[in-house]
């Protein structure tokens, strides 16, 4: 079970860390993504981190965000800094491989106001 938290209501420009934290699953060997979806679009890839700590991002969000892991908590993190209003989604963590992946948890609401 994957549980993402850390959400909330912020203004432009401000910061929030998201965590996701895994129960019943080990994923220290696994590339973990952070993902998220807005109103009528499709759920896109944000950032992802292989098990030796490798990053990639979408350009959106470079510069802005960071992912990170701690493997010993089974949680992944994704601290993200001067949001806009266009980062605005709900935001899941899963397994970067669609073959690696479980099923979606409930995701963590973010809204960021202009």
């Amino acid at each position: 079970q994957l549980v993402e938290s850390g959400g909330g209501l912020v203004q432009a420009g401000g910061s929030l860390r998201l965590s996701c934290a895994a129960s019943g699953i080990i994923f220290s060997m696994k590339v973990m993504g952070w993902f998220r979806q807005s109103p009528g679009k499709q759920r896109e890839l944000v950032a992802a981190i292989s098990s030796v700590g490798t990053t990639t991002y979408v350009d959106s969000v470079k510069g802005r965000f960071t992912i990170s892991r701690d493997n010993a908590k089974n949680t992944v993190y994704l601290q993200m800094n001067t949001l806009k209003p266009e980062d605005t989604a709900v935001y899941y963590c899963n397994a970067f491989s669609q073959r690696d992946r479980w099923s979606w948890g409930q995701g963590t609401q973010v809204t960021v106001s202009s």
